[in-house]
């Protein structure tokens, strides 16, 4: 106070007084500017321990960086406002000095409970109240069709420019090989050509689920260029469209002709060669065609010569509606064909092969390779574009042709994408397990069985497996047949079949034991060959594998001459025809004539303690069902219940009409191991005549049980005899 104005009875100015310090406010503020502790104490005229203490109570170090900033501003700001003559540098300041106060007042309402983006930046508010204008799905831009343009112009190969360089000829016909990349191609080419004003593109397969791989290829191809597809039809809209053309379609369809008609556009029919009811189903689409602007294309693997599409081919079909002065002979070698040749009736054509492909570009394969896991007639048939004499094959392609459906869309009650594709329906199994690496594969197919004697085999789920071993084969059967409710799995039981076997007889429900011999290898065909000829199986039109499995069977005789078999080329494609005769192992499961035998079970129920009367009067049991005894007579003596009941495994059918008795033979049944005693003398016990009525057995009909030895395996059936589960 010395430095004050001597005391006059008059008033002083506040500006006279000195301001009032907040000694540890300031201590903090200096320590959080990076001041040590004793700086700060010998800067305020502290003791050191005071401003240690202060420190370590209020927590300082523990501060966040955002109180820090406060502070800072705060002591800035105070300076500023405080000085009596301010510059313009001094406004500017506290200009962005108030700036930074505004933001750190956001960011602590953003760290509050409710914050949002909109406490830091005022104009996402705005931004989201606005409405959003809603994105043109499916557009490309020019920018973006240019760069497909480039990566398919980049990525073909030689006789894929052939294919583009004939794109504008009206009809045009394809022989090819597998796996060189036609649908992949014809994909992108339909797609380019919708962007440039092409119009509608129809795409045909066997099958709705096979056509659905041109809408895999075209998705993936438009999302290189950054374009999501959606919907089914795809509707198309580009900048690169000329102005007053509509929207192109893109169009997936089956080889079913109710569903193929009334559309309009350029159509793509893959695989037509394996196609049931192709003039049927031609008529249908080439009317899509109609229209001078339209184009079809035909491509396909060949298949038989018996195929109503081979007379397209070679011209044959439409010299049949001519007369012969207006006839012409097409020359459909491939010494002609393989450059691709615009052909006599109009029609360009081209055969490629997959020595053709290697030749012009394609580094896919290893044809040294190919011959060698390729039988010669598998090799000429998928590969090199030759047709098959199906006479030498155990089965006729037309039947095999009239055996194919369209699953997506004929099965309404089947969906394999649900975890429970049939519900709780009862389905059948049958596997040919893998024997050996050289073109031999194992085979799994499901069925659901017939309903009855004109019921039919419907193959709902097929898998090959190829390089594993025979637990790794039981862990995939499990697998798959927990999706559903199996009640017969049929299994060759030769060679790594026997292990297979074993693994799975306790796992699965139902798992049969089949011993393949001259006998059941005729059985299992003629079964197959009665089946289809009747038309009753059916399979997805997209099973080609199926169909050349089947194809590959052909009849043979053994080594000695003397009898007649059933042998399949190996291949890699077909293996050793394992998905047919894993097919023909769920036939085999119903009788040669379709007649389904009424299924039985056998339960022995022992350990039940009978009294004197009970046992006097032969034991009450259960009304209507036989009952014997195990051991000696009186009290205390253990009984065993034998039950027979329906099974409800098989399939279900009409009772037959015979005496219901069962053959009193062999012994059926053995006591159980708890119920034997060492010394204790157990009499066999014989099955039971079902018509004594001595025993309460209802008068009902049953067929007589097949017989099971000790190991599980199920002997021959004999006529009149069904299974002992």
């Amino acid at each position: 106070m010395d430095k004050l104005p001597p005391d006059h009875a008059m008033p002083l100015p506040a500006a006279a007084f000195p301001i009032p310090v907040d000694a540890r406010r300031q201590a903090r503020s200096l320590y959080w500017r990076g001041w040590g502790v004793t700086q700060v104490a010998a800067e305020l005229g502290l003791k050191r321990t005071t401003v240690a203490a202060w420190k370590q109570r209020d927590g300082w170090d523990k501060a966040p960086s955002l109180n820090r900033i406060d502070d800072a501003l705060e002591c800035r700001l105070n300076t500023l406002i405080a000085k009596e003559a301010k510059t313009g540098a001094d406004y500017k300041e506290l200009d962005a000095l108030m700036r930074a106060l505004t933001a750190t007042a956001r960011v602590r309402r953003y760290e509050a409970p409710g914050g949002h983006e909109g406490d830091l930046n005022p104009r996402v508010a705005s931004r989201n109240a606005a409405p959003k204008k809603a994105a043109v799905r499916n557009h490309f831009t020019t920018e973006q069709v240019e760069q497909l343009e480039a990566i398919f112009e980049e990525e073909l190969f030689a006789y894929q420019r052939d294919w583009w360089a004939a794109r504008r000829e009206r009809t045009r016909m394809i022989l090819k090989s597998r796996q060189i990349g036609a649908t992949w191609y014809f994909a992108r080419e339909a797609l380019l050509d919708a962007l440039r004003g092409g119009g509608n593109q129809i795409f045909l397969s066997a099958s709705k689920a096979q056509a659905y791989i041109f809408r895999g290829y075209i998705v993936q191809f438009a999302a290189r260029a950054g374009v999501k597809l959606q919907g089914d039809p795809i509707v198309l809209s580009a900048d690169t469209i000329p102005a007053g053309e509509p929207a192109a379609e893109l169009i997936f369809l089956g080889t079913n002709a109710r569903t193929a008609q009334g559309y309009h556009g350029n159509f793509y029919f893959d695989e037509f060669f394996w196609t049931y009811g192709f003039e049927e189903l031609n008529k249908v689409a080439s009317a899509m065609a109609m229209h001078r602007r339209w184009r079809r294309t035909y491509f396909s693997t060949p298949s038989s010569i018996a195929h109503q599409a081979h007379g397209y081919w070679t011209g044959e079909r439409r010299n049949r509606r001519l007369r012969k002065a207006d006839r012409v002979t097409i020359d459909t070698g491939h010494a002609r064909l393989h450059a691709g040749v615009l052909c006599e009736d109009r029609v360009w054509r081209q055969i490629v092969t997959i020595e053709d492909a290697a030749a012009r570009g394609c580094d896919l394969f290893d044809l040294d390779e190919l011959r060698v896991e390729y039988a010669p007639d598998e090799f000429a048939n998928l590969l090199l574009c030759q047709f098959v004499d199906h006479s030498l094959s155990a089965f006729k392609f037309n039947e095999l042709q009239r055996a194919t459906v369209d699953a997506a869309v004929d099965w309404r009650d089947v969906d394999l994408l649900a975890a429970r594709p049939v519900g709780e329906r009862e389905v059948w199994a049958g596997y040919d397990p893998q024997e050996s690496e050289d073109g031999d594969n194992a085979a799994l197919v499901i069925a659901l069985p017939p309903e009855g004697p004109t019921g039919k085999f419907r193959l709902i789920e097929r898998h090959q497996l190829r390089g594993a071993d025979f637990q790794a084969q039981a862990e995939f059967i499990v697998k798959v047949l927990a999706r559903y409710r199996c009640t017969y799995l049929g299994i060759d039981a030769n060679g790594v079949g026997a292990a297979v076997w074993q693994l799975l007889r306790d796992r699965v429900r139902g798992v049969v034991k089949i011993d393949y011999s001259l006998e059941a290898k005729a059985a299992m065909v003629m079964k197959a060959q009665h089946s289809f000829a009747r038309g009753r199986v059916e399979f997805d039109a997209g099973w080609i594998d199926l169909q050349s499995s089947f194809l590959s069977i052909k009849k043979a005789l053994t080594a000695s001459g003397r009898h007649v078999t059933f042998r399949a080329s190996r291949s890699e494609e077909v293996g050793h025809a394992d998905l047919a005769w894993a097919a023909m192992h769920i036939f085999i499961n119903e009788p040669l004539d379709g007649q389904r035998r009424a299924g039985m079970t056998m339960e022995i129920l022992g350990g039940e303690e009978a009294g004197a009367a009970g046992d006097a009067a032969g034991g009450a049991g259960t009304p209507g069902w036989p009952s014997a005894r195990l051991g000696g007579e009186g009290a205390g003596c253990r009984r065993a219940r034998l039950r027979l009941r329906r099974s409800r495994a098989g399939a279900r059918a009409a009772p037959v009409d015979r005496p219901a008795r069962m053959l009193a033979q062999r012994p059926l049944v053995r006591a159980a191991a708890a119920a034997r005693r060492a010394g204790a003398r157990l009499p066999r016990l014989a099955a039971p005549q079902l018509g004594d009525p001595a025993q309460g057995q209802s008068d009902r009909r049953v067929a007589r049980p097949r017989l099971a030895d000790r190991s599980g395996h199920i002997a021959p059936r004999s006529p009149g005899l069904s299974r002992i589960r």
